[in-house]
C-alpha cells in the first residue's frame, strides 16, 4: 500500500492509503481521528468533516491522501485546549449543539472565523456557513455562539454570563412568564430554568462516540448492495469476482439467514435480503453484504456484485394500486385487508355530515398535495455486533431497544435473553431510525463468523434506503355557517407508503385523527388509506403525519375566512378547542387546552401588525395513544455521598431528555447537578420502548418526579452517603386511551393521553421573501426553557423547508437524486429570524404537566408560509412545495430553480 508523510495536529505521521480513498477515511481509519465526522462523503455537502489543511479550513472528504505529502493538518483533537474551552463553553451556553453530529466540523469554521476577525459581522458567519448542514437547530443558535466565542476570545477567555437570547416567554412582545412558573426551584437547577446541556461540551468536541467512532480488536467491516430497481425479480446474484476481492471474508444474500428474513415495526415484510426469485419492491432493498478486513475494501468489493434481473413495470402513483386488477406490490398478500392496502384503512366519524352540508352557509371542497421528502439526518445509518456469550451484543443508533432485539432474536434464532441491544449517540433521526436498517444483518454477520462487524452506509445508500416523509393526496370538504363557525369535516386521504409497510398505517391513522386541525367540529367523517408502491418507502417525521393534515385543514381555513369576510386570526378563533370541546376522534378536551388559545392570542397583535404575514394554528398528540399503553420509568441509584446515578429508559437524540430528567431529580432532592449522572438503560429501555411521539421528555420527567420523591424522603433522615447502593424507582403507565372506529372509542373517544399545540406566524417582507417567523407554543410546563426554544426553531427550519424548497422527487420510482445539495434543504444564510414564545398552560397527566415538543415545532409552518405567500401575491396554493413562490427562489438547489422566478 502507498503511504504519505505528513504533519497531523503538530506531529509527523505516516499513513498507509489505498488508490481511490479520500483524506476522510485516512483520517479515521489510519490515524484514529473521530472527531471529524462521515456526514455525506465524497459530496462534500455537509461540512461534518471540515479539518484545517495548512491552518485553512477544507473538506477532507474532497482531497486525496496523496495531495497531503507534507502538508499540515489539524483537526478538532489538535486545537488549544484554551480554543476548544472557550468555543465548547459558548456553544453550551447559547444551545447552539443538539445531536451535535454536525458540530465539530463547524467548530472548525468557528475557529477560522475567530483567527479572521469575523465574529462580529452575523451576515459574514451565515455565509461562512453556507457549506455546512444541521438538521436539528435552525443554524440561529449555533451563529450566536460563534459571536459569543469571538467575543469570549477577545475578552480574554471570559464567558458572559447569560446567552444572548435568554428570553423565551415573548418579553419582546411585551408578554411574561406566567408568574406562578418564574423562579420555581430555588435550589439552583430544577425544573423551569435553562439548565446546560448534559454532556454538550463532549458533543461539540466531538468526544461523544457515535457507532461508527467505535473500534474492537479484530473488527471485520461490512458493505451493502442495493436494487438497481423499484420493481424487478432478481433471477441470480453473482459473487465469484467479488469474493476474490482483497480483504474479503465472506459474502452473504438471503440463504445466509439462520431464522426469519422479514423485518417491520407493524408488518414484517421487509426483508433483511431479497433472495432469487423474489421480487424488489423498492429501490432500498437490500441483496447482499461483503465482510471484509477493511470499510474501504468492503465497498470495493461489493461494487463488483453483479446483479440478474427480469425488470418489471413499476406501481408508482398510489392511486393506480387501488384499482381493481392492479398489480400487487407484493407477491405474497395474505396479511392485506386489500392489494396494496396497508392494515385495516383508518375510518371513524360522528354526527351527521350530509345534513351539514345541506343546511351550511359556506361549503369548500379542496384536495391538497403533498411531497415526498428526505428526513436528512447528519449521521448515516451504523451497526456494530459481536459475540457475547451464546448470542450477540449489537451497538445500534436506533431510537429505541425493544425491536431491535426482537427482530435480531428471530433472524439468528435466538433467544432474546441472548440478544443485547447498546444504544449509542444518534446523529439526527427526527422518527427515521425507528425501523431497523442494517442492525439485523450486521448481527447475523457477527454471529455467524465469531468475530466483531461494522457496517455503516454511505450516504447515498442511507438516503436510498431510509424512509421518507408520506407524500399524501387529502381531500376535504367542509362545511360553515354564515359566521365561519365550522359545521362539518369530511376528510379523504391517501398516502404512498412506497415499497413497505413500516409506520405507514400509524402515520395515516395520525394524519386522520387530525384532519380537522385544532377546532371544533360537531360532525366528522374521516377515511385514510396508507398504499404501496414501488416508490422509496415512507415512514415516521417529524409530525407523524400531521404535518400533511394541517397544510390541508389550515388552508381551508383561509379560504373559509376570505369567504366570511375576516382575517386569517378571526376565523381561528372562531373555531379554536376550548375546554369541553371534542377533538376530531371525539375525545372531549381537558382544561389544558387553554394553551390553545393563549397560543393564538399571543401572535394577533403581531400578525395585524404586518403587511405580508399568514397564520397557522397548530394539534400535536403527544404520546402514541389509539389505545397504547405507554410508560417512563427511571431509576435513580446512589453509588455513594458523592455520585447518583440515573437511569432512563429512553432514548437522548439531542432532544435535551437526560438534562430534563436531571432536573426534575435536582428539583425534588435538592441535589446539586455536579454529582449526577445520566445514562440509559437496556432493561428500562425494554418496558418504555421506542423514542418517539414527542413523549419521552413527559413521560421521564413524571416518573422521575416520582423516584425522586422518594429519595427526597429519605434524605431528610440520612446524609446521601448512609443511602449508598439503594436504588429509587418511579414509574408512571397511561392505557386509558383508545383507537378511533373502534366499538372501545364509541364508550370512551380518548385516543391520546395529551396533546400540544402551537400558532404561528410567517411574515415576509416587501419582496416576498421570509422576514421572520414568530411561533407561539404551548409546551404544558418548560422543563428547560432554552432546549425547549431550540427545539421549537429546529422545528420551524425544517418547516420552512418543507413548504418551499424540499421535495424528494423521482422517476419511475428511482429517485432523481441522492445528493444532499439537492433536497432543498435551507441554509444558514437563507434561514430568517425566529422568535420563539413559550406558553405554560400545564396538563392534567403527568409530571409537572409538561406537553411534548419534539414535533408541533413543524406541524404549522407549511400552512403558515401558504397564508403569507397568499397575502402577497394573492395566489392560493394546494401543493407542496410552494416553489412557484418569489421566498422559494433563494432556497431552491440549483437542480431545480426555474428561470421564472
Amino acid at each position: 500500500m502507498p503511504q504519505i508523510t505528513f504533519k497531523l495536529n503538530g506531529k509527523e505521521t505516516e499513513a498507509s492509503y489505498e488508490p481511490g480513498m479520500h483524506l476522510l477515511e485516512v483520517l479515521r481509519e489510519e490515524c484514529g481521528v473521530t472527531s471529524c465526522k462521515n456526514g455525506c462523503a465524497p459530496e462534500g455537502a455537509c461540512g461534518c468533516c471540515l479539518v484545517a489543511i495548512d491552518g485553512r479550513p477544507a473538506l477532507s472528504c474532497l482531497r486525496k491522501p496523496e495531495q497531503m505529502a507534507g502538508h499540515d493538518i489539524t483537526t478538532l483533537e489538535g486545537f488549544p485546549d484554551e480554543t476548544r474551552r472557550i468555543i465548547s463553553e459558548a456553544f453550551v451556553l447559547e444551545g447552539g449543539v443538539q445531536c451535535g453530529f454536525c458540530i465539530p466540523g463547524i467548530v472548525v469554521r468557528a475557529s477560522a472565523l475567530i483567527q479572521q476577525g469575523k465574529t462580529d459581522d452575523r451576515d459574514a458567519i451565515r455565509k461562512a456557513l453556507d457549506g455546512h448542514i444541521c438538521r436539528c437547530t435552525g443554524y440561529g443558535r449555533i451563529i450566536d455562539a460563534i459571536q459569543t466565542a469571538g467575543e469570549a476570545t477577545r475578552n480574554g477567555g471570559r464567558l458572559p454570563a447569560e446567552p444572548r437570547r435568554h428570553s423565551f416567554f415573548g418579553e419582546e412582545f411585551g408578554l411574561h412568564r406566567n408568574p406562578q412558573f418564574e423562579f420555581l426551584s430555588a435550589k439552583g437547577h430544577g425544573i423551569g430554568e435553562s439548565h446546560a446541556r448534559v454532556g454538550g461540551a463532549e458533543q461539540v468536541l466531538g468526544e461523544r462516540p457515535y457507532v461508527d467512532d467505535m473500534k474492537m480488536p479484530g473488527m471485520l467491516h461490512g458493505a451493502m448492495v442495493l436494487s438497481e430497481h423499484p420493481r424487478a425479480k432478481v433471477l441470480a446474484i453473482h459473487t465469484e469476482e467479488a469474493a476474490k476481492s482483497a480483504g474479503v471474508e465472506r459474502i452473504f444474500t438471503a440463504r445466509d439467514v439462520p431464522g426469519e428474513r422479514g423485518t417491520g415495526l407493524a408488518v414484517a415484510d421487509l426483508p433483511m435480503f431479497v433472495a432469487s426469485g423474489e421480487l424488489t419492491c423498492c429501490v432500498g432493498d437490500f441483496l447482499a453484504m461483503v465482510i471484509a478486513d477493511t470499510q474501504f475494501h468492503a465497498r470495493q468489493a461489493a461494487a463488483k456484485i453483479r446483479i440478474d434481473y427480469e425488470v418489471l413495470e413499476p406501481i408508482t402513483d398510489p392511486f393506480a394500486a387501488l384499482e381493481p386488477g392492479a398489480p400487487r406490490v407484493h407477491s405474497e398478500d395474505t396479511f392485506r385487508p386489500a392489494p396494496n392496502v396497508i392494515e385495516t384503512p383508518t375510518k371513524f366519524g360522528r354526527g351527521d355530515v350530509e345534513a351539514a352540508f345541506r343546511t351550511a352557509a359556506h361549503v369548500i371542497e379542496a384536495t391538497y398535495r403533498t411531497q415526498p421528502v428526505d428526513i436528512a439526518f447528519l449521521e448515516p445509518e451504523s451497526c456494530l455486533a459481536y459475540p457475547q456469550g451464546n448470542g450477540i451484543k449489537v451497538h445500534s443508533e436506533s431510537q429505541g431497544s425493544q425491536f431491535d432485539q426482537k427482530t435480531i432474536a428471530r433472524a439468528l434464532k435466538l433467544p432474546e435473553s441472548d440478544v443485547e441491544i447498546a444504544l449509542a449517540a444518534s446523529g439526527g433521526a427526527f422518527g427515521a431510525k425507528e425501523e431497523l436498517s442494517i442492525q439485523a444483518q450486521t448481527a447475523m454477520a457477527a454471529y455467524l463468523l465469531g468475530r466483531p462487524v461494522k457496517t455503516t452506509l454511505t450516504r447515498e445508500q442511507s438516503t436510498q434506503h431510509h424512509v421518507k416523509r408520506h407524500p399524501m393526496t387529502i381531500a376535504l370538504k367542509v362545511a360553515a355557517d354564515a359566521g365561519g363557525h365550522l359545521l362539518a369535516v369530511r376528510s379523504r386521504i391517501i398516502g404512498d407508503a412506497g415499497g413497505y409497510a413500516g409506520t405507514s398505517g400509524k402515520c395515516l391513522l395520525r394524519a386522520a385523527c387530525h384532519s380537522c386541525g385544532p377546532y371544533r367540529v360537531p360532525n366528522v367523517d374521516a377515511e385514510s388509506k396508507a398504499v404501496y408502491t414501488n416508490n422509496p418507502t415512507s415512514g415516521a417525521m417529524r409530525g407523524f403525519g400531521t404535518n400533511q393534515a394541517h397544510f390541508a385543514i389550515e388552508g381551508v381555513m383561509d379560504i373559509l375566512a376570505e369567504r366570511v369576510g375576516v382575517d386569517g386570526w378571526e376565523i381561528r378563533s372562531r373555531n379554536i378547542l376550548n375546554p369541553g370541546d371534542r377533538f376530531a376522534t371525539g375525545q372531549v378536551m381537558r382544561e389544558s387546552v387553554r394553551g390553545l388559545r393563549e397560543s393564538l392570542d399571543a401572535v394577533k397583535d403581531i400578525y395585524r401588525g404586518a403587511k405580508y404575514a399568514g397564520v397557522s394554528c397548530g394539534i400535536k398528540s403527544t404520546g402514541i395513544g389509539n389505545g397504547t399503553t405507554e410508560e417512563g420509568r427511571v431509576v435513580i441509584r446512589v453509588i455513594d455521598g458523592d455520585h447518583v446515578e440515573i437511569l432512563n429508559g429512553y432514548t437522548e437524540m439531542g432532544q435535551g431528555l437526560y438534562t430534563a430528567t436531571m432536573q426534575a431529580v435536582c428539583e425534588e432532592t435538592g441535589l446539586p447537578d455536579s454529582i449526577m449522572s445520566v445514562r440509559w438503560d437496556k432493561e428500562l429501555g425494554a418496558i418504555c420502548g421506542e423514542t418517539w411521539a414527542s413523549r419521552a421528555t413527559t413521560l421521564s420527567c413524571a416518573a422521575a418526579q416520582k423516584a425522586a420523591h422518594t429519595l427526597a424522603d429519605d434524605l431528610k433522615t440520612h446524609t446521601l452517603g448512609e443511602l449508598a447502593g439503594r436504588e429509587y424507582m418511579g414509574s408512571v403507565v397511561y392505557s386509558f386511551t383508545t383507537k378511533p372506529g373502534t366499538p372501545e372509542a364509541e364508550k370512551d373517544p380518548t385516543t391520546h393521553f395529551t396533546f400540544s399545540y402551537a400558532t404561528q406566524v410567517v411574515i415576509l417582507d416587501g419582496e416576498g421573501r421570509l422576514a421572520r417567523v414568530v411561533a407561539a407554543h404551548d409546551v404544558g410546563r418548560a422543563i428547560n426553557p432554552r432546549l425547549c426554544a431550540e427545539q421549537m426553531e429546529g422545528g420551524v427550519h425544517m418547516g420552512l423547508g418543507y413548504a418551499l424548497s424540499e421535495d424528494f422527487p423521482t422517476t419511475n420510482g428511482r429517485p432523481d437524486s441522492l445528493k444532499m445539495r439537492d433536497f432543498g434543504l435551507v441554509a444558514a444564510k437563507e434561514m430568517p429570524p425566529v422568535d420563539i414564545i413559550l406558553i405554560e398552560v400545564p396538563d392534567e397527566v403527568g409530571g409537572y404537566g409538561a406537553k411534548g415538543v419534539g414535533e408541533i415545532g413543524c406541524v404549522a409552518t407549511a400552512s403558515a408560509v401558504a397564508s403569507a405567500l397568499h397575502a402577497y401575491d394573492g395566489v392560493r396554493r394546494f401543493k407542496l412545495p410552494m416553489d412557484d413562490a418569489k421566498a422559494a427562489a433563494p432556497l431552491l438547489p440549483k437542480s431545480r430553480r426555474r428561470s421564472r422566478i
